[in-house]
């Protein structure tokens, strides 16, 4: 195989519309069991594609299976819920460490052959899950914020944070101790579940991954998270995320091999495109260096860094 070819998934030729399973798209319903029960008779079919049409449709964290494609048609907009108790507290990896976060609202593990695709638009309710700096809002979305709810943290000198509550912020602490005391197991992080943000895709150890066309905005930390993965490409999306966005990062690229990121659209709070491999003696002994990484012709319109 050539240093830079990269393989795209092979989905077979079928679809599974969501509305056949009970969805119903009116952005109150919430269809997470609909959409649990599509993905399993795809899956058990030997795969295929999930149609999502025109509507709102509120949906739990969604997990996927090999040899499934998510897509998502013109019109219609996937939002994730703000219930926190929807989305579980797993093993995982953040800022190149080793972690325990919330389960990421599309979450694909060990999987081979995997497509998200459409026109349509991903949220993942990020404003439910993030604190935000004052210096990064002006002053009447600033009040707005405040007077929705939530705590504001005396940060020092003149900045002022705001947490969506006591719990998200007061978890920091206890998080990072438990980080520190090398602490991993799931049920110790359960008290601060409402700081464990989740990256808002989180594709790891997957082989054979494409994402085709759709918008991927307002994620609770990162956006687009593929780790340890290898054969991804990234085409044709838009990545967004409000200015203000705490750890907003539209693509972090991490220990993957084989990806080509083209023709893609970023306006993020955090850095744009963003290549890593671990962090630190962790990320050492991990060893697996991000490598055979393409990206082209994609343009970026704010953002810490471009790339």
């Amino acid at each position: 195989m050539k240093a830079y070819e990269v393989s795209l998934p092979v989905i077979p030729a079928r679809d599974f519309l969501i509305t056949d399973y009970g969805a119903v798209g009116d952005g109150l319903t919430d269809n997470t069991e609909v959409f649990r029960l599509a993905i399993a008779a795809c899956a058990e079919a030997g795969g295929g594609r999930i149609v999502i049409p025109a509507g709102v449709w509120l949906t739990g964290p969604i997990v996927l299976r090999s040899r499934i494609e998510l897509h998502v048609q013109a019109g219609a907009l996937v939002t994730f819920s703000r219930n926190f108790d929807q989305y579980p507290l797993i093993a995982s990896s953040f800022e190149g460490w080793q972690a325990v976060r919330c389960q990421s609202p599309i979450d694909a593990e060990q999987l081979e052959d995997i497509a998200i695709t459409g026109e349509g638009i991903w949220d993942g309710g990020g404003e439910a899950w993030r604190p935000v700096k004052r210096s990064k809002m002006t002053a009447s979305q600033w009040n707005r914020l405040v007077s929705s709810g939530g705590v504001v943290e005396q940060a020092g000198g003149d900045e002022e944070i705001w947490w969506p509550s006591t719990s998200a912020l007061e978890g920091g602490a206890i998080a990072n101790r438990l980080h520190l005391e090398q602490v991993y197991d799931v049920a110790a992080y359960e008290e601060v579940r409402d700081f464990l943000r989740p990256n808002m895709v989180s594709l790891r150890q997957c082989k054979r991954v494409l994402l085709d066309g759709p918008t991927f905005q307002n994620s609770p930390a990162w956006n687009l998270h593929p780790w340890a993965s290898e054969h991804v490409t990234i085409r044709n999306v838009s990545v967004r995320n409000p200015w203000f966005s705490q750890n907003g990062d539209g693509l972090d690229i991490e220990s993957c091999r084989h990806v080509v990121v083209e023709q893609s659209v970023f306006d993020v709070g955090d850095d744009a495109i963003c290549l890593k491999s671990g962090k630190d003696a962790e990320g050492r002994e991990l060893d697996l260096p991000s490598e055979y990484i393409t990206i082209r012709n994609c343009t970026v319109y704010h953002g810490h860094g471009g790339f």
